[in-house]
């Protein structure tokens, strides 16, 4: 069987990326759970500190569906860290207000941030980790700035419970 297995002429580029993501994210996950944040909360707070956003601009800015972001700031208001308020600009629009609390918090978690990605680079010497985010920084900019149209969304496989 292993025969027939076609000859691979370059690094398998989609694991690399997929595998470090994910371990990543997991890493984040566990991090900002400590101070009872999800990363998403995290996303919501960091971004609507910087200027009036509406729940529809920040769900873009996290990449989140509607009903998700619909659940995470639902969750940043029942924990008192944040508020739907009319928009200081438009007021037909609502934008996302983070309250004193929720600022508080959202310097914390962002130290968190910090840590966890430089923990994740501290494997590489320092001009590893210079090259390897100027690459990123590249192809995030460039080739691998915008998804292609695919018929049916890409979701990752569900990982089996140890």
């Amino acid at each position: 069987m292993t025969a027939m297995a076609p000859t691979r002429t370059a690094p398998d580029l989609s694991y690399l990326l997929d595998h470090t993501s994910h371990v990543l994210r997991t890493q984040m996950s566990a991090a900002l759970a400590e101070i009872g944040l999800t990363a998403r909360m995290h996303c919501v707070l960091v971004h609507a500190l910087e200027e009036e956003r509406t729940q529809i601009q920040l769900a873009e800015i996290g990449d989140m569906d509607k009903t998700t972001m619909v659940v995470t700031v639902d969750a940043l208001e029942s924990a008192g860290l944040a508020e739907r308020r009319p928009s200081s600009r438009d007021r037909r629009a609502r934008i996302i207000a983070v309250t004193e609390k929720g600022a508080t918090l959202a310097g914390r978690s962002q130290e968190i941030v910090d840590r966890v990605h430089q923990d994740a680079l501290a494997g590489l010497d320092r001009g590893d980790r210079e090259t390897l985010l100027r690459a990123l920084e590249q192809l995030t900019g460039d080739r691998l700035a915008t998804p292609a149209e695919t018929p049916a969304t890409a979701r990752r496989a569900r990982q089996s419970q140890k």
